[in-house]
């Protein structure tokens, strides 16, 4: 995601007025090189998280439900996981 896209998210959480709250991320993640099990990795340990494979198998999206206590949190987590090559953000 550009930055710009950041700040709109940042915007668009930030209307939210109860925090923290449960928040869904949804990755689409290249199925190669462990970069499932890297973004696994980078999400909070205490989450609900879903595995779909496309058709192929060439790319999995991972869904994670989590607890999280402010916005910056969910942009700090974004952003790290979307710095993996071939990651993006749903």
């Amino acid at each position: 995601m550009a930055m710009k896209d950041y700040r709109n998210l940042r915007k668009a959480l930030g209307k939210e007025e109860e925090w923290p709250q449960l928040y869904m991320f949804k990755f689409i993640v290249p199925n190669q090189h462990g970069k499932v099990d890297k973004v696994v990795s980078m999400l909070p340990e205490e989450s609900d998280i879903s595995f779909k494979h496309t058709k192929s198998l060439r790319h999995v999206s991972v869904t994670c439900r989590a607890m999280m206590s402010h916005p910056d949190d969910v942009i700090i987590i974004t952003q790290n996981v979307t710095a993996l090559e071939g990651v993006m953000a749903l």
